[in-house]
């Protein structure tokens, strides 16, 4: 749809004033659908984008859902284009890779908090099954965090051999077993337990200790390491 006639002299003086309240208070200064409009500001230079920031809320519920939204999805929102979905899949990358490094820094044993919140950030919100692996040196440094399968909204094909083959190609001591389930029901299903107790028995002969395996849902998260399914 193409933009009525510019209304520059009717939405510089908010925008400014929304750029000056972020830069003086940061992001709490300001309310989700206010970020989103700063993120909408170069790619829709001639609208308003409060309502448009509003509708994206409504739609998907939450800031951490419209960035995560599938392109596809959120061009189902009037007036999100091209140049709107690449700002929001900037910031979603920037989130993505700041999580990591903060897990790269930060990660061991202990730091379960770190874990969880990257593969959070990194799953909870897609459309689709995704199954990772994150390897782990001898103390619990991570040597490495690789998407394994990518499947249909309740299925990821899962090959425990070759999730062993890479772990040993990597010098790994430890992996943590992560899928997303889209449904938003983070509770294991009887294929989940069968799989990650094949994975731990093909795993140990070797050295290698499967700490725990991740479910991550929008709702919530399980580990079956706590809940004793392996």
């Amino acid at each position: 749809m193409k933009d009525d006639a510019p209304k520059e002299s009717l939405n510089a003086g908010h925008r400014e004033r929304l750029r000056e309240r972020f830069l003086a208070g940061g992001s709490e200064a300001l309310a989700d659908y206010e970020v989103l409009e700063l993120l909408l500001f170069r790619a829709i230079p001639r609208r308003d984008v409060k309502p448009i920031a509003k509708m994206l809320l409504k739609k998907f519920g939450t800031f951490g859902e419209v960035i995560a939204a599938p392109a596809a999805r959120l061009k189902e929102v009037e007036f999100i284009g091209d140049s709107a979905v690449t700002e929001l899949k900037i910031v979603e990358a920037a989130a993505r890779l700041l999580s990591k490094e903060t897990m790269r820094k930060r990660l061991t044993l202990g730091a379960f908090t770190q874990v969880l919140d990257y593969c959070r950030g990194a799953m909870a919100f897609l459309d689709t099954e995704e199954f990772r692996v994150i390897f782990l040196d001898k103390k619990n440094g991570l040597l490495a965090d690789e998407v394994q399968g990518r499947g249909t909204v309740d299925h990821t094909p899962v090959y425990p051999r070759e999730i062993i083959r890479r772990a040993l190609e990597l010098n790994a001591s430890a992996v943590i077993l992560v899928h997303n389930h889209p449904s938003g029901d983070p509770t294991p299903s009887s294929a989940d337990v069968v799989m990650t107790q094949n994975i731990a028995s093909l795993a140990k002969p070797l050295g290698i200790n499967v700490h725990d395996h991740l479910i991550i849902g929008r709702n919530g998260h399980a580990s079956m390491r706590a809940l004793k399914l392996f």
